[in-house]
């Protein structure tokens, strides 16, 4: 087993990391950038290096600088956790050349999905059907590959959605309604991909609304074992990020659901991969159809669903099988043992269109209680950056039943309180209640086919009526 392990990563999945390896008797090594000195991850690790500035997450991105710190402090591993550099081949390679255990896949399976086009190209070859576009990425915004663009939207049909070949986390991604957005949108993805993958390449692809964002999550080691640990629902987002994911999906039948775990197997068998894989499928409920959407060779920020749905610790296994040991599970250990949500609390004000809110959190109050679960990276007094993901905390509920989580994860948001910064709480309070949520029907375009905002800036003015009076 590892001696030393250095988390590559901050907030939250920083800290979600270290305490699994503190458990598992493994000293932890924590990076920071000029402005996360005092930040959660920081004082929970054994040792802390500085690795820059701040600004454009320039800090967490450096590979060079980050792998000084990981051979000066003797670490015998490295977990990238999620976002920055935990999909970069490069430097998975570069931990792999330097006998630094890379926590993740090896960079030759990190490879066959970089660039996505290499994935879509793979999902053909497994007979599963991709979202219908392009299959080789269109490079920056010329003339030509303007033209290629509109000719693969004529022929798919429009909406389409533009999406940057070096990105993920729907980063970037724009939707065009027609031919004259399509050029607008072009130019706007190649520059932001630029700008934060280094990349300037994109792909057109069909945009499908009302549709169900499943993802199936995949274990798999050394010795050729490889399972899946059923599926999440990630259909509540904004502006394609995910705001509520549950496991298992509400309203999936059980021939789907087997259909989209065997096809998940069968790209991970594929790949050849080892470690922790999350494939992602669009389904149309209409027409009981499934395509690939795209692979996440890393942990999911949405991974504690499954945990506390399956009983199991995804990080803990990550860390075993990088460390050379077999899956301590089965396919038959694998059961939903209750229902789970996550709700992603961020410092933002849904009310403007999710705009970031920084600042100093002045008061900070937990909930606790039986069946609740939360993944931190703030303390009261500690000050929000305005430079990284807003993310705060996740807090998670489990119950027997699908009603008994949600009225758990209710009771939880009534009694988090956190002042000194916005947060999108008001935003879950009243999604919770919304009548297609709790039928398991909801879609990605639940916040706009529901009116949520709106029901959000209605409640507000009775609870400010209430309030002065």
């Amino acid at each position: 087993m590892f001696h030393k392990v250095l988390v590559a990563n901050r907030g939250e999945i920083a800290v979600r990391i270290i305490r699994t390896c503190k458990e598992m008797g493994i000293r932890t090594v924590a990076v920071y950038s000029d402005v996360d000195v005092n930040a959660l991850h920081v004082k929970l690790a054994d040792e802390a290096y500085p690795v820059g500035p701040a600004e454009a997450t320039h800090s967490y991105l450096n590979m060079k600088k980050i792998l000084e710190v990981a051979k000066r402090s003797g670490v015998d591993a490295l977990h990238p956790g999620y976002g920055f550099l935990a999909e970069n081949p490069e430097f998975a390679e570069m931990c792999e050349q330097l006998g630094i255990v890379f926590i993740g896949p090896p960079s030759q399976s990190m490879y066959k999905v970089k660039p996505k086009h290499r994935a879509r190209q793979l999902m053909r070859l497994l007979n599963i059907p991709p979202v219908p576009g392009s299959d080789e990425p269109l490079h920056n915004s010329s003339e030509k590959a303007m033209a290629q663009a509109e000719e693969i939207a004529q022929e798919i049909g429009y909406p389409v959605i533009i999406k940057p070949s070096g990105g993920g986390g729907g980063i970037g991604m724009t939707v065009a309604n027609n031919r004259e957005e399509l050029r607008d949108c072009i130019k706007s993805v190649a520059e932001r991909g630029k700008k934060v993958f280094g990349v300037s390449g994109f792909y057109v692809e069909k945009f499908f609304s009302g549709v169900k964002h499943i993802e199936v999550q995949i274990l798999a080691d050394k010795y050729g074992h490889v399972i899946h640990l059923g599926e999440r629902d990630c259909s509540v987002q904004r502006r394609f990020q995910k705001l509520i994911e549950e496991a298992p999906c509400p309203i999936l039948s059980p021939h789907l659901r087997m259909k989209m775990y065997v096809a998940a197997l069968d790209v991970a068998v594929a790949l050849e991969y080892i470690n922790a894989l999350t494939v992602e499928f669009l389904y149309i409920p209409n027409t009981q159809q499934f395509y690939f959407n795209e692979v996440n060779s890393r942990l999911q920020v949405e991974h504690c669903i499954t945990e506390l749905a399956l009983g199991i610790d995804i990080v803990r296994e990550q860390i075993n099988i990088a460390a050379g040991e077999p899956l301590s599970i089965s396919q038959d250990d694998v059961v939903f043992q209750v229902c789970a949500l996550e709700c992603r609390i961020t410092a933002e004000d849904p009310t403007r269109n999710f705009f970031p809110s920084p600042g100093t959190i002045t008061t900070l109050r937990l909930p606790h209680g039986h069946g609740l679960r939360i993944d931190e990276g703030i303390y009261e007094g500690y000050e929000v950056p305005p430079y990284y993901d807003s993310l705060l905390l996740k807090l998670m509920a489990r119950g027997k039943t699908r009603e008994e989580a949600i009225a758990r994860m209710k009771r939880g948001l009534s009694e988090l309180k956190i002042e000194g910064v916005t947060t999108t709480i008001p935003f879950y309070e009243v999604a919770l209640d919304d009548e297609v949520f709790r039928s398991g029907e909801y879609t990605t375009d639940f916040i706009t086919k529901r009116n949520i905002i709106r029901k959000l800036e209605e409640r507000a003015k009775i609870l400010q009526k209430l309030n002065t009076t």
